[in-house]
C-alpha cells in the first residue's frame, strides 16, 4: 500500500470533500475523536476505501478534554473488571514503547496510607494484581512499598500529620487531544478521507439498508456520500444522533462530567504524582509539563454536550479534596485553568448512578449498513476500532485482512528514539535550545523535521508564543498547514493547551494566531475580528467556574 500525504489543511479539505461527492467508500465513519479516528485508521490499514467527517474539530469533545491518562483504571478493580483492566494496561504497555512512545509517557502516581496496617494490606494487594494483569514482560516499573520517612521525602507537600506511608505504582500520561490528531493523520497517510466541520444531517437508505449519509460542509451545500457501512462513534452525541436518524440503539448513553483544575508547579511539591480515594471516586493530582492537573469529577450531566464548563461547585469539590491531603492548602486562587469533558458511558439501567456504570464498550447494528461504537475509555480507542471494522466489515460481504493496528506505530513514533539521541545536534543545526528540541519531539516525534525546516526557512517562527510556556510560533503555523486547524479555538484549546496552562487562558496570544490563521485561511478584517470576538467569548464561558463573585 502505498503511503500518502498526512498533511490535513485547506487545500486537503476541499480535495477530500469533492472526492466525497463522487467516490463510493466502504467504510464512512461519523466522528472526529479518538475512536472515529481509530475506525478510520483500522479500516484504512486493512485496505479498506475509508472516510471520516466531523461536525467540529478533531477531539473537539471528550477526546481533548480528558485526565490525559492512558491507564488500566484502577478503581475498575473495585468493580471486578478485570478484563477491561488487564486489556487496558496491554493497550498502555503498546503505546509506550511501540505505538506512539514520542507522545505516550510513564508517570509515576503515589498512594498515600493514613492507616499502617489495613490500608496498606488491601491497597498494596490491589495494586498487586494491577501489575500482575499486566503480566511480567513490561514496560514500566512495579510498584513499590515507601515508609513514612520515604514518602515524606518524595512529596513533602503530603500532610506528615495523617500520612504514615504510601505506595508508589506507575502508569501513562498523554496529550489526548494530539495523539487523537496523529492517529487521524496515520489514518490518511493510509489513504482515508477526512473532512472536519461536516455534519451529518441524514441517512440515506435503500429499503431497510443504510447506504450513505446527506452531509454539510462548514460554508458549504449538503450533499451525499455513498458509503456501504456507515459507522457511528458519536461519543456523547449517540443518543441524539440515533434520534436524528430514525434509529432505535440497542443501548442508552449517559453523559458524566468530569472537571479539573491546573495549578501552578510550584504550588504542589511532590517528585510524583498523586491518587487519593474520594468518597465516590478517586482523585488525581497529575505533574503536567511544570503544573498540576487537577482532577476529576464523576457527576451526570444532561445539558448541551457541545457546552460542557466546569461549575463553581466542581472546582470547590477538586480542592476540598486535595486539600484533605495537601499542605499548604490549594486556594481557589492558586487556580490558572480549568477545563470540564463528558464521558460517554453505556447504560441499561436508568437510574444507576455514572460512578457505578461500567466502562466496557459495545458494537451495535440497529440497521443493515449501519454500524456504532459507544462507551469505553480513552485507553482501550484501539481495540474500541478493531471491535467496531470487526462488525463492520461483515456487511461487506468480501474476505477483509484482521486488524493490523497493534503492530502500526502513529506519524512520528518512526524515528523517534534515534532522534532523542540527537537533541544537541538539532539544537545546534537549528539555533533552538535543548529544551525547545525536547519539547518539539515530545509532541510532533519524527515529524519534528518539518517544523525545523520551516523555522530555518523563518527563523522568526522560532519565538516563543507565549514567553511563560515551551510553545513556538512555528507550531501555530503548522497546526494550520499540517494539522487541518481553522479557528483560534482548533489552535488554543487543541493543537496547543494554552488554553489551561497560561492564567489569562490563551487571550494575550490571540492577535498573534489570528494573523497566522489570516494569512493561510484567507480571512478578512472582518472576519478576524469576528473569530477573537468568538475566542473571547470562550474563555469568558470556560471561565466562569474560577470567578469568586
Amino acid at each position: 500500500m502505498a503511503l500518502l500525504d498526512s498533511a490535513l489543511n485547506n487545500q486537503q479539505r476541499e480535495e477530500d470533500l469533492a472526492s466525497l461527492k463522487t467516490e463510493v467508500f466502504d467504510l464512512l465513519v461519523i466522528g472526529g475523536g479518538v475512536t472515529g479516528a481509530g475506525v478510520a485508521l483500522d479500516g484504512a490499514s486493512r485496505g479498506l476505501k475509508v472516510a471520516l467527517i466531523e461536525a467540529g474539530d478533531l477531539a473537539s469533545g471528550t477526546s481533548s478534554r480528558s485526565s490525559k491518562l492512558i491507564h488500566g483504571g484502577l478503581r475498575y478493580l473495585e468493580q471486578y473488571d478485570f478484563k477491561l483492566v488487564k486489556e487496558a494496561l496491554r493497550e498502555r504497555e503498546m503505546m509506550v514503547t511501540t505505538l506512539a512512545p514520542h507522545l505516550v509517557k510513564p508517570v509515576s502516581f503515589l498512594f498515600p496510607l493514613t492507616e499502617k496496617f489495613r490500608e496498606r494490606t488491601y491497597v498494596g494487594a490491589g495494586l498487586a494484581l494491577y501489575d500482575l494483569l499486566r503480566g511480567f514482560k513490561r514496560a514500566l516499573p512495579w510498584h513499590k512499598h515507601l515508609d513514612q520517612k520515604r514518602v515524606a521525602k518524595v512529596a513533602p507537600s503530603l500532610r506528615a500529620d495523617i500520612i504514615t506511608g504510601g505506595i508508589q505504582y506507575f502508569d501513562a500520561q498523554v496529550d489526548d487531544a494530539r495523539h487523537t490528531m496523529m492517529i487521524a493523520r496515520t489514518a490518511k497517510r493510509y489513504g482515508a478521507r477526512i473532512a472536519t466541520y461536516t455534519e451529518a444531517t441524514e441517512l440515506i437508505r435503500d429499503g431497510k439498508r443504510v447506504v450513505g449519509v446527506k452531509v454539510k460542509p462548514q460554508g458549504g451545500r449538503a450533499f451525499a456520500v455513498k458509503a456501504k457501512v456507515t459507522v457511528l462513534a458519536g461519543g456523547v452525541w449517540t443518543s441524539p444522533l440515533y434520534e436524528k436518524f430514525g434509529l432505535k440503539p440497542g443501548y442508552e448513553v449517559r453523559m458524566s462530567k468530569g472537571a479539573h483544575i491546573v495549578v501552578p508547579g510550584d504550588a504542589i511539591s511532590s517528585e510524583s504524582g498523586v491518587i487519593i480515594k474520594t468518597p465516590l471516586s478517586v482523585l488525581f493530582i497529575i505533574p503536567w509539563f511544570g503544573k498540576w492537573i487537577v482532577g476529576t469529577t464523576d457527576t451526570e450531566y444532561r445539558d448541551d454536550p457541545g457546552t460542557p464548563v466546569a461549575s463553581k461547585s466542581d472546582v470547590d469539590y477538586i480542592l476540598a479534596q486535595a486539600n484533605r491531603v495537601l499542605t499548604p492548602r490549594l486556594r481557589r486562587s492558586d487556580v490558572i485553568g480549568v477545563y470540564a469533558g463528558l464521558r460517554p458511558l453505556i447504560s441499561s439501567a436508568p437510574d444507576s448512578p455514572t460512578t457505578k456504570l461500567s466502562r466496557e464498550h459495545i458494537v451495535d447494528r440497529p440497521a443493515p449498513g449501519f454500524v456504532s461504537i459507544a462507551g469505553g475509555k480513552y485507553t482501550t480507542y484501539r481495540v474500541m476500532a478493531e471491535d467496531a471494522v470487526d462488525v463492520a466489515s461483515a456487511e461487506l460481504r468480501r474476505i477483509v485482512p484482521e486488524s493490523s493496528t497493534a503492530q502500526l506505530p502513529l506519524l512520528g513514533a518512526d524515528g523517534y528514539f534515534a532522534l532523542t539521541n540527537k537533541v544537541s545536534l538539532l539544537a545546534s543545526e537549528y539555533a533552538l535550545s535543548e529544551q525547545a528540541i525536547r519539547h518539539l519531539l515530545d509532541r510532533y516525534g519524527s515529524e519534528i523535521v518539518t517544523l525545523l525546516e520551516l523555522t530555518r526557512k523563518k527563523p522568526e517562527l522560532s519565538s516563543k508564543l507565549n514567553p511563560n510556556l515551551e510553545y513556538l510560533k512555528v507550531e501555530a503555523v503548522y497546526a494550520v498547514e499540517f494539522e487541518g486547524a481553522r479557528n483560534l479555538i482548533d489552535i488554543i484549546d487543541r493543537r496547543t493547551r494554552i488554553s489551561f496552562e497560561s492564567d489569562d487562558h490563551g487571550l494575550g496570544v490571540a492577535k498573534d494566531i489570528a494573523e497566522i490563521l489570516a494569512k493561510h485561511l484567507g480571512w478578512s478584517g472582518t472576519e478576524k475580528k469576528k473569530q477573537i470576538e468568538e475566542f473571547k467569548n470562550h474563555v469568558k464561558a470556560e471561565r466562569a467556574a474560577l470567578l469568586t463573585s
